[in-house]
């Protein structure tokens, strides 16, 4: 288990919904410094958070904010993107996009900065994914983060050697920017974010951050036409 007190991490997509709550939160947990990243350049006068600019689908982009933040022993894929289209009909380079940012971004994120965690003795990785990755009816993204839980399991085996503590993280819906026009209940980015942590400084492997997700889990046993998602229903 990692504490977060006294850390140093990186939250990408840092600047608001999700991940500007996670960096609230390690910032009220005691967290040394956070570096927070966008697609473009930002300020935070917090003295505790070091913005930067990142292009998950750039390996240069990460490469670079590997070097600028060699200190991290907390990383924190958040970045994502949303296009909601159907998989037969809609633009595939809006899914090509979808994929390259939710599955190959934090992919690169893990590759740049996986020496720096083994340097910094282990530390902790964390990917956001989703209560999508289990049910069918959400296009490239749900698909998108189906590949992501796969990733993330199968880099806790990889990071498991340099004692990397590997996190995967499920969500119903959040209250931010992405899913405004979707209309159902959802959570606040910052209960959200306190469950993270939690689950990070518990030692979990993987976070069921809130009940539908939980109900979600427990039913991939069931018939594999049950897992759907409907907006409109």
């Amino acid at each position: 288990m990692v504490a977060v007190a006294g850390r140093v991490a990186v939250v990408t997509g840092g600047r608001r919904g999700l991940g500007a709550a996670l960096v609230d939160e390690l910032l009220a947990r005691g967290a040394r410094k956070v570096y927070s990243t966008a697609r473009s350049a930002y300020i935070d006068d917090r003295p505790e958070v070091v913005t930067a600019e990142l292009e998950v689908r750039s390996t240069e982009s990460v490469a670079a904010l590997a070097e600028v933040a060699a200190d991290a022993e907390i990383v924190f894929n958040n970045a994502g993107v949303l296009l909601p289209a159907a998989l037969l009909t809609g633009d595939v380079e809006n899914a090509t996009e979808t994929f390259d940012v939710n599955v190959f971004g934090p992919l690169r994120v893990a590759r740049a900065f996986a020496p720096i965690l083994a340097t910094n003795s282990g530390g902790a990785l964390v990917n956001m994914h989703s209560v999508l990755s289990w049910l069918a009816g959400s296009g490239a993204y749900g698909a998108s983060k189906a590949a992501a839980w796969s990733v993330t399991n199968s880099l806790r085996l990889e990071l498991a050697p340099q004692n990397t503590q590997v996190v995967g993280v499920h969500a119903g819906f959040i209250d931010t920017d992405m899913v405004s026009a979707i209309e159902r209940q959802k959570a606040t980015p910052a209960e959200i974010a306190a469950r993270i942590v939690d689950g990070l400084e518990a030692g979990d492997t993987e976070v069921l951050a809130d009940d539908v997700t939980v109900t979600v889990k427990a039913a991939l046993s069931g018939p594999v036409e049950h897992l759907t998602f409907s907006a409109a229903s």
